[in-house]
Order: structure tokens, then C-alpha cells, then sequence
């Protein structure tokens, strides 16, 4: 993976390289490395290189000619257009049309985690393989099995048959007491070149690149480049602290940082992988949102950290533990909760059937609950498919049964039949449907949008219109700035801070 600037930076996947593509990669930038004292790494380095593997990948790829949605248009009497309508026409026919399937190499790094066989590597350098061969560092190659794979961290596992070989397999360490700035060794194969050993430091830890919602890379400056992909990134004492993913780059070379997959999140899901062939990750049951500044107050916190709790799923762990929409939660596990992301990961990382103790905050006062994981992939295969969510309807004039609520810039109406129907709104659903929302008014400017039903305000419930009349007078008599209002769009709830008007 290759990230950089809007001009010409890419966010790319690093390691899966064509072979005929190695020379061509020569020029690309070399960063400026630490240096360590001469010979620090050598001893650590040989007993290291028997430990780490090429990955060969071969996959076929179909040859198929223009076809006539393909062809370039050019306006009517251009040179052009006879031209390419004469090449499309002998293709047709059979003069230089549709080639035979071609085989397309490309290359990465893995390393041995375990002596009966089993290779680490990136889900990415080996997806839509058709084979897939290990090379070892004596240039022995084996056929590989892929054991199972996780795209959602970019991580997969190959299997190979030793035989009469012994393989040299590398240890695990603890990646979240790894220190910024501590020295770090990355072997690899870049560019198809072989086992490389280039070192450097944590540069930073903790970084999200987007590139998936269990983002938490080590960013380091030792050399990585392209083919480099699935290899190890290890710490002074040859431990795995992650696997090397990512690069940001201008080139498509190494500028010195790259991006690895902490050792304390690949290590339960590679493990999932030989045991059960898939992963098996911890699931609470809630859908989550960041706390913003603007729901501070509201929410009764000091600052804005921590997990809110959008919605929670009927029947699911956290609604058996007695968490509740409108919760913060704070901690999980023992482990500090900041945002979003960290509870995500948390969760995952957790044992399935493991009952962790849940700090959350409910109306500005700290509560400890006790939750029993479920799985998130068997719930996610047991949960319904959503309906798809319908344009938003036009905006209904003002009738009777409307209540004007000036401060938010909104009407609102009772759930009637026919508004349920006209907005796709289920029968449980409770609360009161917008009507109307004001341009420019602080609804708008928050993207509250018509259809949407106030379930909540102030996490209060709100039943009908009169309910959402006195809340938001309490509010103001309270001189409170914001209305904290939880709405449901297409079956999906969320809170939204609502400034309200002078």
C-alpha cells in the first residue's frame, strides 16, 4: 500500500509486484536511514533470514479484445473513428481479436510462525491467486495452501509440507509495549530481490491510514518497499512487533514510512486462521458514533473521548449487560476507550464468550456493567438485509397535525399510517417524523433531513409532540446551546447535536 499527496501520492497496496516490473522500480528514491553501530544487526539478522519467505503468485489473467462499448468515440467524419471501427472489424473477425488467457507473476513476503509449516503473509499478495508458491532462503520452493484469509486486517495464512526439512519459525511479542523511537528490522523481498534486511525506529504508533476500521499501524522508517508486503517487522530482540503492509510515497518507492500491522492484532487473527480455517471475533452488539465537543455537555462528560452508543441490537450482549443508547462507553476490558476506533478493536480482539467488565458514563454518572461476547461473524450472517435507504421525500406543506419547533428549525408531526408509509418508517418504530426543516436553520445545517424520526432529545424519550415541545423548553429555561437529538434514517439511529437558536 502506497500513500501520498493529491498530485501524484496513491494509497496502494505495497507488496504485490508484477516481475517484469523489478528493473523498472530501480529509480525509485532511497530514503535517508538511521544508522545503528557497524555489525549491531548481522548476528541478529542470519539467525532471522531462514525465517522469512518469498511469495510467489501466479494467476490468470483473460485477454479479451475491444469490444464495441470499449472502443474510444470520436465525433462523426473523424480519421479516428474509420480507423478504430477497421481494427474492431478484423477482430471480429478473427485477425488479432481475443488472445489466449496469459499468466501474470507477482511477488511478496511472508515468514514462518510456526515449524509444521504454517507462512504469514498479506491477504492482498495473495488474493485471486490461482497458485501460490513459497521460496525459502535457500531457494527451496514449496507449494502453499491457503489455510484462510481476512481482508478486513490483510492478513492470510499459507500452509506448506516441510518434509524431511526443519523450518526456523519466529516468536510473537507484545506490540503495545513497544516505544517510539526504538529500533526496528524489516526483512523482505522487494522488487523480487530477495531476503533484505533494512532497519530504522517506531516512528509512530497508533495510525489510522483508512485503509479498514481496525486501523492501529506501526509507522516506521525502516526500508520498505514494493514486494515487501507480509514480511516482519521485528524489534532488537528478533520478535514479530507487525507485519509490513503499507508505504506512503511519492515514487512508489521507499521515503522512509511504512506501515505495519501491530503483532497484538495480527497474532489472535492468524491463530483464528489455523484453527478454524476463519476468524471468530468478539462482538458487543451496539453501533457506535464519535463524541463530539458539542455533545459534551449534553452527554454529561468532561471532554469528548470515549465510544457513544448509537443503537443497540435487540438481544445482543451489550443489551443483556444493560447498555443503553445514549451511554459513553469509557473503558472495555481494562483498557482506556478514546474513540471509536479503539472500542472496535477492543472488541475484536477479545476472546468470543469472554465476560469483560464495561465502564460506561449514563447521564454524567460512570457505571460498571458486565458483558459476555457473542461472535461478529455469525451475527452478522443471522442479521436481516436492511431495506435500502429512499431518496428523501419532497417536503409536505403545512398542515394541522404540525408542530413548529423554531429553535431547531423544524416541524414535526405525529407517526401516522400515512407518513410511516410515505417515509418507510416500521410500525416500532416510536417518536415524532419531521416534516419540514428549515433552509439554513441548525437542523439543516446538520444534515437533519425530512423523514427523520426524533426518538430522543436530551436522551429523553420522546413520545409525541408535546413531548418534544416541553424538552425543548426545559432546554432553553436551562439555557443549555445544544439539543441533543437521537433520530432514525432507514432504520439506522444516530445522535445529532443540534445547536439551538439565540
Amino acid at each position: 500500500m502506497v500513500m501520498g499527496s493529491m498530485m501524484q501520492d496513491r494509497l496502494v497496496r505495497s507488496c504485490a509486484v508484477a516481475a517484469t516490473a523489478i528493473v523498472l522500480m530501480f529509480g525509485a528514491v532511497s530514503p535517508v536511514q538511521a544508522r545503528a553501530p557497524e555489525g549491531d544487526f548481522a548476528d541478529l539478522a542470519e539467525r532471522l533470514l531462514p525465517a522469512v519467505v518469498n511469495i510467489s503468485t501466479t494467476q490468470t489473467v483473460q485477454n479479451r479484445g475491444i469490444t464495441p462499448e470499449g472502443m474510444p468515440q470520436f465525433p462523426p467524419g473523424s480519421p479516428f473513428e474509420d480507423f478504430f471501427k477497421e481494427f474492431f472489424e478484423r477482430q471480429q473477425r478473427g485477425e488479432g481479436g481475443n488472445r489466449p488467457p496469459r499468466q501474470v507473476s507477482s511477488l511478496g513476503s511472508g515468514f514462518i510462525v510456526d515449524a509444521r509449516g504454517y507462512v504469514v503473509t498479506n491477504n492482498h499478495v495473495i488474493a485471486d491467486a490461482d497458485q501460490v508458491r513459497v521460496i525459502l532462503h535457500d531457494n527451496t520452493e514449496l507449494e502453499a495452501k491457503i489455510i484462510g484469509r481476512d481482508p478486513e486486517v490483510d492478513i492470510a495464512v499459507l500452509k506448506v509440507e516441510p518434509k524431511d526439512r526443519k523450518l526456523t519459525a519466529v516468536n510473537w511479542t507484545d506490540s503495545d509495549k513497544i516505544r517510539v523511537g526504538q529500533w526496528t528490522l524489516a526483512i523482505g523481498n522487494p522488487f523480487g530481490l530477495g531476503g533484505t534486511v533494512t532497519a530504522g525506529i517506531v516512528s509512530a504508533r497508533g495510525r489510522d491510514i483508512n485503509a479498514g476500521r481496525y486501523d492501529d499501524f506501526i509507522q516506521t522508517d525502516a526500508s520498505i518497499n514494493k514486494g515487501n508486503s507480509g514480511g516482519p517487522l521485528f524489534d532488537k530482540e528478533g520478535n514479530v512487533i507487525g507485519i509490513n503492509t503499507a508505504i506512503f510515497s511519492q515514487s512508489g518507492g521507499s521515503i522512509g514510512i511504512g506501515f505495519a500491522v501491530p503483532a497484538n492484532l495480527a497474532r489472535p487473527v492468524v491463530q483464528q486462521l489455523i484453527e478454524f480455517g476463519r476468524t471468530k471475533r468478539g462482538w458487543l452488539g451496539v453501533q457506535i458514533q464519535s463524541v463530539t465537543d458539542e455533545m459534551v455537555e449534553a452527554l454529561g462528560l468532561q471532554q469528548a473521548r470515549g465510544a457513544l452508543v448509537a443503537k443497540v441490537v435487540p438481544g445482543g450482549p451489550a443489551q443483556k449487560a444493560g447498555i443503553d443508547s445514549g451511554d459513553v462507553v469509557v473503558s472495555f476490558d481494562g483498557k482506556a476507550i478514546a474513540s471509536t476506533n479503539a472500542l472496535t478493536r477492543s472488541v475484536a480482539e477479545t476472546p468470543v464468550g469472554k465476560t469483560v467488565n464495561v465502564e460506561i458514563m449514563r447521564k454524567g454518572k460512570k457505571q460498571t456493567v458486565k458483558a459476555t461476547l457473542g461472535e461478529l461473524e455469525a451475527a452478522m450472517a443471522s442479521a436481516k438485509t436492511e431495506n435500502s435507504q429512499k431518496a428523501d421525500a419532497a417536503r409536505p406543506r403545512a398542515g394541522r397535525n404540525e408542530t413548529e419547533l423554531a429553535d431547531l428549525g423544524v416541524r414535526i408531526a405525529p407517526l401516522t399510517k400515512e407518513l410511516r408509509q410515505k417515509h418507510d418508517i416500521k410500525d416500532d418504530v416510536k417518536g415524532v417524523v419531521i416534516t419540514d426543516v428549515e433552509n439554513d436553520g441548525p437542523a439543516a445545517k446538520r444534515d437533519v433531513r425530512v423523514g427523520d424520526v426524533i426518538i430522543e432529545m436530551a436522551q429523553s424519550e420522546i413520545r409525541n409532540t408535546d413531548d418534544a415541545v416541553e424538552m425543548l423548553k426545559a432546554l432553553k429555561d436551562a439555557k443549555r446551546k445544544v439539543a441533543l437529538l437521537q433520530i432514525q434514517r432507514a432504520g439506522e439511529p444516530r445522535f445529532v447535536p443540534v445547536p439551538l437558536k439565540s
